[in-house]
């Protein structure tokens, strides 16, 4: 007993399994737990939309195909970044989700599109709709992440720290063969997302915003997130000035986000602000 409480305290093991198998499916703990984060954000979605004075149906619909154009946006993004992976003999990996393999901002944005363009043909509030994900896409990222330990991916240098997370020599990349541990990018993340859909609540119950803030707000806490994370990151394939290519994406994203909000709230925009919610609870 002490021997492990000893281990626990020097370091995360890495999972024994990924998944298990019931009769001809095998059930991946990656699947599992993204499947998870869709619902749980879907399902923010949809309540918060509704309190909003959306109409639940509309945000059903509107969800669905943000999911499914988000995985594949996703999904592209990614394969487009890692074409030696599914070279020769491995082109059918394309599919292979349950690997892992989802890059967030192609998923963002191809999930956006197809929300708005969804939204604006049957007459739906599009700043109101993006103010209800704002809560629920960073509770679904802080299940999925968990997704990426199973998998053993998306792991930072090599560190001794107390909270370093111990990765099989499988799964090390060549230049880091040598150590064991390293900094668990994932609970970073989670971690992270956990306490930015908090602080969210907390400002959009404190502050009265322009519709549409508060994703912006949403994309300025993930960028910087992200931007400290792809520092330490071991898994990246390029690198311009020191940065990755999702470290020049994030800053990106957070000087958009930053001046967008700042516009919205100085009254650049013509859209109403959010209805009085000091007593209500959106989630």
């Amino acid at each position: 007993m002490t021997g492990l409480l000893v281990q626990l305290l020097a370091s995360i093991p890495s999972p024994s399994v990924n998944g298990i198998e019931l009769g001809p499916f095998d059930l991946r703990a990656y699947g599992v737990l993204i499947a998870t984060g869709v619902l749980v954000a879907w399902t923010v979605a949809r309540r918060r939309y509704t309190q909003f004075g959306g109409d639940p149906e509309l945000a059903d619909t509107v969800a669905m195909r943000a999911v499914v154009f988000g995985f594949l946006g996703a999904r592209l993004a990614y394969v487009s970044t890692h074409l030696d992976r599914f070279a020769g003999d491995d082109w059918w990996r394309v599919i292979a989700i349950w690997e892992g393999g989802l890059a967030l901002f192609g998923g963002l944005t191809f999930g956006a599109i197809a929300a708005i363009v969804t939204l604006r043909r049957q007459g739906g509030d599009v700043p109101a709709f993006a103010d209800a994900v704002a809560v629920g896409i960073p509770l679904a990222q802080a299940i999925g992440r968990w997704g990426n330990y199973f998998n053993q991916e998306l792991f930072g240098t090599p560190t001794t720290l107390p909270w370093a997370v111990e990765i099989a020599p499988a799964f090390r990349p060549d230049a880091y063969a040598e150590f064991a541990t390293f900094h668990p990018t994932f609970l970073y993340e989670s971690l992270w997302n956990l306490l930015l859909a908090g602080s969210l609540l907390l400002v959009e119950r404190r502050v009265r915003l322009q519709r549409g803030t508060l994703f912006l707000l949403y994309l300025a806490g993930y960028g910087t997130m992200r931007f400290l994370l792809e520092l330490i990151r071991t898994d990246t394939t390029f690198r311009l000035l020191g940065l990755s290519r999702n470290g020049w994406v994030s800053l990106l994203v957070v000087v958009a986000a930053v001046v967008l909000a700042v516009r919205r709230e100085r009254g650049a925009v013509s859209d109403p602000p959010m209805p009085d919610r000091e007593h209500q609870r959106t989630i």
